[in-house]
């Protein structure tokens, strides 16, 4: 017999306004021990020096965690010119310092290097593995390991300010883009070294910035619910984002209430409107519940990739 899980079966994903200075598996597990779920997970980590977007997917929603993963970013970040840094943010320690000689027309054509498709050579302090282990482990031991440039994107670069010595920029990017390695990379171009005081997540796919909430928030409501002696979730699920909110961009395909056993069960339907090599995202109905994603087959048949387990959540 399978072990019930301990924690509630809650479904849905947290908007987290990460704060500085914690891991994001520090704060996924605080919101986890909140909402007393039985099941979580983040959708790429911030570095403990950033704040700002951090979605975290409770129950099933985990499922579609990837999608948030490989999603489009964007970032708030300042960085301090004239000094270089051994993991190119201010928790490392500074290993060159340098005069700032260039000039604005310099500082321009620099960003614009930066701008549209290129190769990334990934830090070594990231979560990238190496022979099974994080290259920051490697780099806390003093190794240097090699590693492959990767195919990056820079949608938007924009230059926000420059006073005295910390330059701000907006950055808009695909998945797997070090931050840090762009502001290293830039401090070279520039002859002076730089690296990261700030990083702020502004955006995970198409989320909505005022969607966000804190840790603070969350812990005054639970603290809230208890002392009115009522069921945390009546004050904290009202904050969760719909799990399909994560495939949104997905498009729809509604199953007929007929198919809908079969679908469920892991057997291909026939459908209308299905193209191949396209994910999708499956309702069903007329209510168009959303019950996960899936792919035409070789058989041009609707195959369902990953579906949500339909029951009731549990009560506290």
């Amino acid at each position: 017999m399978a072990r019930r899980p301990r924690g509630r079966l809650v479904d849905g994903i947290v908007l987290l306004d990460k704060p500085t200075g914690e891991s994001s598996n520090h704060v996924l597990q605080r919101v986890k021990r909140i909402y007393n779920a039985a099941k979580a997970g983040h959708t790429g980590a911030l570095d403990p020096l950033a704040t700002g977007m951090l979605p975290i997917c409770l129950g099933e929603a985990t499922k579609f965690s990837s999608h948030l993963l490989d999603a489009d970013k964007r970032y708030l970040v300042t960085a301090k010119l004239g000094q270089r840094t051994d993991t190119s943010d201010s928790d490392g320690e500074v290993v060159q310092t340098r005069p700032l000689t260039f000039t604005e027309q310099q500082l321009m054509d620099a960003l614009d290097h930066f701008r549209g498709d290129t190769m990334q050579v990934p830090s070594m302090y990231s979560a990238l593995k190496y022979q099974g282990q994080p290259l920051y482990k490697y780099a806390r031991e003093g190794k240097e390991v090699p590693r492959e440039a990767r195919p990056i994107t820079v949608f938007e670069l924009n230059f926000i300010k420059l006073e005295n010595d910390e330059l701000t920029l907006d950055i808009h990017c695909s998945k797997g883009t070090y931050i840090r390695t762009i502001i290293d990379d830039l401090g070279e171009m520039l002859g002076c070294g730089a690296h990261v005081i700030m990083l702020r997540r502004t955006a995970v796919a198409g989320y909505p910035y005022d969607k966000m909430v804190t840790l603070a928030q969350l812990e005054a409501l639970l603290a809230q619910a208890q002392e009115q002696e009522i069921a945390p979730r009546e004050l904290l699920d009202p904050l969760l984002l719909p799990m399909d909110t994560a495939v949104s961009d997905l498009p729809e395909i509604n199953v007929p209430d007929v198919s809908a056993p079969y679908l469920m069960h892991g057997n291909p339907v026939q459908v209308s409107g299905l193209k191949p090599d396209t994910l999708v995202r499956i309702t069903l109905g007329e209510a168009r519940r959303f019950v996960g994603v899936g792919q035409m087959n070789d058989d041009g048949l609707l195959a369902p990739k990953r579906l949500i387990v339909l029951q009731e959540p549990a009560r506290d």
